[in-house]
Formats: C-alpha cells, structure tokens, sequence
C-alpha cells in the first residue's frame, strides 16, 4: 500500500454564501456538477487509484444525481465539521498516500498533483500554496497597518499526506477545537509539510460571482457538435401506443422489445451521437430481457447523463415523426413537455413536428411508424468528451 494514492474528496458542507438552492458541490458548471468535475480530474490522474467522497447526512440522493453513472464506493457520511468529516473519511480509507481536497475546487490541473506526490518523497505532507499578491492590511475600526506579504502564501488544496502521518495528526488533535486546514495539524504534531506551487484554477468556489466566472472559463473550451438518429417500428395488436413519452390511444400498438418509443430511440440515438457514445442497442441490447417492455424514457435519461457526464449541456433537440396515424398534432405539446422534462432542459430548446410520406412507403401504408431526430449540444474540446 505504500504507493497506493487516494484521493478524498470533502462534500460535506451547506455552501450557504454561494447562494441559494442546492449546496455548492452539487450546483452545476457547464451542464456537470462541481463535485463531478473534482471527481473526474483526480480519476484521470494517472498517480490516482481511488476517488472517496465523504458527503452530508441526508445528501445521498443529490450525490447519486451528480455523480451519474461515475462507480465510486459508497461514499462515507461526514460529521459536523470538516475536520470530522476528514476524520471520517481517512478511517474508511486504506494504508499509502492520500489527497484531501475540497470538492467546491472542481479544476485541478494534474501537474499540481504531480508536485504534490513528489514532494511526499521527502515529506510527511505538502500543500499547494500561491502568494499574495495583493495589499494586506489589518482593519479594526478603520484601515489600519499595512501587513507585509512577502512571507505569506494562501494554502489550496488537494493537501497530501502520508496516511499514517495525517491519521495521527487527527488522533492528537483536541477535541473541540477546529483547525484551518489539514497540513495545520499535521504540523501541530512535529511532522514536516512541503509547500509546492499552486495554481489559479485551483481557487475555490464560494460567492455567485465565482460560479460566473467558472461558467465563462469551461464556455471558452466547449464546441458544438449535431448528430442524427432515426427508427422504426411497425404496428402490432394492441390498443394504444407510446410516442414522445406519451400513451396514446389507437386501434393498435407497437411492435419491439422495449415500449418501442421511436420518438424516444431516435432521440436518444441522436445524443449518443453527439459524444460518440454508440447507439441505443450498445447500451440498452434487444438481446437482453431486462429491457422487455422497458419504458423508454429511461434510455433518453440514459443518454442525457451521458451527456453530462461528459461536461456537455444540451442546446436543442429535434423531433420529426412521420407517419399516416395517429395524429400527431393533438399530442405535439404534450410530447413537447414530456421531452424538455426528460432532458432537464426549457421547452424552447425542444422542437416537435410531424408529417407523412404522402401514402407512400411503409409508412403511408400504414404499416408503421418512423422518427427522425437531431440533437445539439455542447462539449469540452478534445477526444476526452
């Protein structure tokens, strides 16, 4: 276990100043939560052999939403401090080396890691720091003193330590009294902590104005991409029929493993598309019965965290059902809505239209039903999305 690395990540916390709404690990950034993207940046550390996350009592269906289809162990149950949440989340952890981070810092650059786990080398624990680079003073009733800031540093993290080191810096630590930082107990037993330079993307988000600012950054790496989807299904005994998420009465029904939504496969054809994710049968394969009869609104959600797992927000879908009957038009605003629901998006981002092949085809026999669809969203730039 020497060499094993863990990283901790606290999400503990209310995040009260950041505004209202959810707390602000779990607020979203570029269509993705705060807490994904601290997870998904120390996961793809190289150095990285385990994500652990330790959340608030009570949050646990808010962290499932946010992590999607991420597989993590079960996170670990904070306290009602930091300092117990860490304590926490150290005692659930194996032996080696461990980096404690706080979730409301979502972008770390993997060369800090890099100069933190050097550092271990040396060390009992390290921690990025940046200088101050601003006029300091102190201030009572009015400005006062000027503070010299050549020997001062603000301390980030992810911190890392050594596992036994930092377990027994917690162990020693009164109780009752709470500390800044880890590195601060740590120091508080005798060991050594190496500082290492820090970053500016590794600024926490605390004020609106931060998440603004976060949302403006990944806006400026994300690019647009359109993919298509189409399906088919043909007509089957039965006496309604799902379409858009919708049951409609009709003399007969649709013939396929699942509901055979083709509203619903196109679509989620089309997003799967847009992040290069294979199609509806990669996932959801007809092969398996445990999508017999399956509700299809259940692969476009799929599709849509995928989405989201990938950094990607959702621009626009469009919908085109062709067929002789039903008649759509009656359905089209429900659809409309059941759609944008799905997706989590407004209904102007979601376009539905119907027409027929003019009695031609299967289709104008009557014999089935198609859907046509395209979806646009956005991604990072890079092969990552």
């Amino acid at each position: 276990m020497a060499d094993h690395v863990t990283a901790l990540i606290v999400a503990a916390g209310q995040g009260t100043r950041s505004g209202p709404g959810q707390p602000k690990q779990y607020r979203r950034i570029a269509g993705k939560a705060v807490l994904a993207h601290a997870i998904d940046a120390l996961a793809n550390h190289p150095a990285i052999h385990a994500v652990q996350v330790v959340i608030a009592p009570g949050q646990e269906d808010v962290y499932r939403a946010a992590i999607g289809e991420r597989r993590l162990p079960p996170p670990v149950i904070g306290g009602e401090t930091r300092r117990e949440s860490v304590a926490n989340g150290l005692r659930a952890i194996g032996g080696g080396r461990v980096l404690i981070h706080d979730a409301a810092r979502p972008f770390v650059p993997a060369d800090v890691v890099d100069r933190l786990l050097a550092a271990l080398d040396g060390h009992d624990g390290a921690v990025p720091v940046l200088p101050v680079v601003d006029t300091i003073v102190r201030v009572a009733d009015s400005l006062g003193d000027v503070v010299p800031r050549d020997p001062l540093r603000r301390v980030q993290t992810p911190q890392a330590f050594r596992h036994d080191a930092i377990r027994a810096a917690h162990a020693a630590w009164p109780e009752g009294r709470e500390a800044t930082d880890d590195a601060q107990m740590l120091r508080a037993i005798g060991r050594n902590v190496a500082i290492v330079e820090g970053a500016a993307m590794l600024e926490k988000l605390t004020f609106p104005s931060d998440f603004e600012a976060a949302e403006r950054r990944l806006a400026d790496r994300l690019v647009s991409r359109t993919a298509l989807g189409f399906d088919v299904h043909g007509f089957a005994p039965g006496n309604s029929l799902w379409l858009g998420g919708i049951e409609i009465p009709h003399t007969r029904g649709l013939a396929g493993h699942s509901d055979a939504d083709v509203a619903l496969h196109a679509l989620t054809d089309a997003l799967l598309g847009t992040i290069g994710a294979g199609d509806i049968g990669t996932h959801f394969p007809p092969s398996d019965p445990q999508w017999r009869g399956a509700a299809s609104w259940r692969f476009l959600d799929h599709a849509r965290k995928l989405v989201e797992d990938a950094g990607g927000r959702i621009d626009h879908v469009d919908l085109t059902i062709i067929c002789e009957e039903p008649k759509v038009g009656p359905y089209r605003p429900a659809i409309r809505t059941r759609i944008a629901e799905i997706l989590g998006i407004g209904e102007g981002k979601v376009s539905v239209k119907a027409t027929t092949t003019e009695r031609l085809g299967f289709t104008g026999r009557r014999e089935g039903i198609a859907a046509q669809a395209a979806a646009t969203v956005r991604v990072p730039d890079g092969d990552e999305a």
